[in-house]
């Protein structure tokens, strides 16, 4: 397994990330599937796994937690906090108090079965609370021999320095991909300057760039519609993925393997988060880290997806008016 370093300061860990939220977010009865998918990661070098006290309502923590029994010590736990939802799944919003910060984290470790979180972030700025306030809690967690690392989420280049300042930052967990490159302008070139790394989650854009979404999804509520992935939105972001899928043919390659590919030719401080639901395909996703880009391909990649091309917001309206109150 390749490696890198979560920021400047950071220890190493995994050049791929395990993404958890799907592990959660099945029935129970694939438990040992979930646990065997964790397992086989492990056995495959993937060290850094990323969950979050809401995935599955701590579901995915408690698999987690039973995986790393007996391994903990091949583990990097990253682990997110402060998303509220309803109980049909709808997100109400965050929560970025201090004390409820420290709950938060309470529950996990004991939901993780482990003495501390190697790194732990507020999964969104709280637009009620000063982030300042926020971040100081998990600082007095890192103090308190409970948390390992300060890392962040979603946040952007000013909430960035205003951590930072509070206390050195290993990590900003935010979306990046092909599909979605606003972090570009202004957000990664901070992190860089700050000596922060970047852990990219949705990578394939909601299935996207994995070519598994053809069409647009029927059937599902209003807060999973993704107006990327809705009609005319949906014809327009078919187009660049056609140009991904022509050079993943050239490449032998799949298309995720390929958008992946290109994440990690983005520099050695973007980790990318990929979800794996079964054994069979951390095999699949490790791929990935053997296809080399040439200067033409990914010049080729730049343009079709250039910025601005894939069309509608990456969350419902809903959302995002929520997130940025």
């Amino acid at each position: 397994m390749q490696t890198t370093r979560l920021g400047r300061d950071g220890p190493q860990v995994s050049r791929l990330g395990f993404g958890s939220m799907q592990l959660g977010a099945k029935n129970p009865s694939n438990e040992r599937e979930a646990i065997a998918t964790l397992h086989a990661a492990l056995d495959a070098g993937i060290s850094l796994l990323d969950t979050a006290d809401f995935y599955g309502m701590g579901r995915s923590e408690k698999l987690i937690g039973q995986a790393l029994v007996g391994r903990r010590e091949q583990a990097f736990l990253s682990v997110k906090c402060g998303a509220m939802f309803s109980p049909s799944g709808a997100f109400l919003g965050v929560d970025g108090r201090p004390k409820a910060v420290k709950n938060f984290a309470t529950y996990s470790l004991q939901r993780l079965g482990v003495e501390v979180i190697d790194l732990y972030q507020a999964c969104r700025v709280d637009p009620d609370v000063p982030y300042e306030d926020t971040i100081g809690a998990i600082a007095n967690l890192i103090q308190e021999g409970k948390v390992r690392y300060l890392g962040v989420s979603e946040a952007g280049a000013a909430h960035l320095r205003t951590a930072h300042a509070i206390h050195p930052v290993a990590a900003l967990e935010i979306e990046y991909s092909l599909a979605c490159r606003f972090i570009e302008t202004e957000i990664l070139p901070t992190a860089r300057e700050l000596g922060i790394a970047v852990a990219a989650y949705r990578v394939l854009a909601d299935g996207l760039l994995s070519g598994a979404v053809t069409s647009e999804p029927a059937n599902q509520p209003p807060h999973y519609r993704m107006p990327r992935l809705q009609a005319a939105n949906l014809e327009q972001n078919l187009k660049p993925v056609a140009v991904l899928k022509q050079l993943a043919v050239a490449k032998n390659c799949s298309l995720a393997q390929l958008a992946i590919a290109w994440l990690l030719s983005r520099g050695e401080d973007i980790i990318p988060i990929v979800g794996i639901s079964r054994p069979e395909r951390v095999a699949d996703n490790l791929q990935a880290l053997d296809i080399t880009l040439s200067t033409e391909e990914q010049a080729l990649l730049d343009k079709a997806f250039a910025p601005g091309v894939i069309l509608g917001e990456r969350y419902p309206e809903h959302v995002m008016q929520l997130a940025a109150r």
